[in-house]
């Protein structure tokens, strides 16, 4: 396997969901399944909030009212497509060199009227430099992509 080969980590599930549903559930209750201890912050989360335009940020507020940008907005694409950064380092801090950061990519696929097939793909991790495989390991672990998508699909009982 090559190098860039292993840089990429590619989840998908399946929610019993039309598009729109499963697109809006993602981007507007992100911080309902995103994990509250997975935080940069020193606090504990009061919400995440995830601004739904291209530009916009995906970022953690504390209780005390610090924040950390962890994401920009990259595309959006209502109800098919949402692209954003992934701006942690190997170190598992907040990187500033955007250069040196990877992109998740989500899109929402029709599979019947009723149900949305959901294909998450986060890639270029290697542009994080040495190290980055630590990222790639953090993601793809159970408690990593695996436990939002899960905590996602909890949403669309049935």
């Amino acid at each position: 396997m090559t190098q860039a080969a292993t840089a990429v980590v590619r989840r998908q599930i399946v929610v019993k969901a039309p598009i729109e549903q499963a697109f809006t559930v993602f981007t507007e209750r992100f911080g309902d399944f995103k994990p509250r201890e997975h935080t940069l912050l020193h606090v504990p989360i009061a919400e995440t909030v995830f601004e739904p335009r291209v530009g916009g940020h995906i970022y953690d507020r504390g209780v005390d009212g610090s924040e950390c940008r962890w994401a920009r907005i990259l595309a959006f694409e209502p109800p098919t497509r949402v692209v954003f950064s992934w701006d942690i380092g190997p170190a598992w801090q907040l990187e500033t060199d955007l250069d040196l950061t990877s992109e998740v990519e989500v899109i929402f696929v029709v599979e019947t009227p009723s149900t949305t097939r959901v294909e998450l793909e986060h890639r270029h991790l290697d542009r994080h430099g040495p190290g980055w495989e630590s990222i790639r390991d953090g993601v793809d672990d159970e408690a990593g992509w695996p436990l939002y998508l899960g905590r996602y699909h909890s949403f669309f009982p049935g």
